[in-house]
């Protein structure tokens, strides 16, 4: 998410995530890499969650939603309705600092 300086106030420009369209992976293979499933939502606020991990130091991978067992009708719902969701994924890299008070 980008800020511009607009006249006499800021406006918000929305940064689009690209969603992996990955159907190969499985949730046990990203698991399996180090990656943690951390939420599943609607695309214009992906940008948003991503930068926010991406700025406390993880390596960030964001891909397409795949139903899961139980409730999905909120889901569905969206989809019929032309919205796409992403589920964000996050691994640790060396600039996360989990000796920050933030994480006890």
């Amino acid at each position: 998410m980008s800020v511009k300086a607009g006249a006499g106030e800021a406006t918000r420009v929305a940064v689009t995530i690209p969603i992996r369209q990955v159907k190969d992976q499985t949730e046990a293979d990203l698991v399996h890499q180090g990656w943690r499933k951390q939420t599943t939502l609607e695309e214009h606020r992906l940008g948003e969650v991503a930068e926010g991990y991406r700025a406390m130091g993880y390596e960030v991978y964001v891909q397409s939603f795949q139903s899961a067992e139980g409730c999905n009708t909120c889901f569905d719902t969206g989809a019929q309705m032309g919205k796409t969701y992403g589920t964000v994924w996050i691994r640790q890299t060396g600039g996360v600092r989990l000796d920050d008070e933030l994480f006890d």
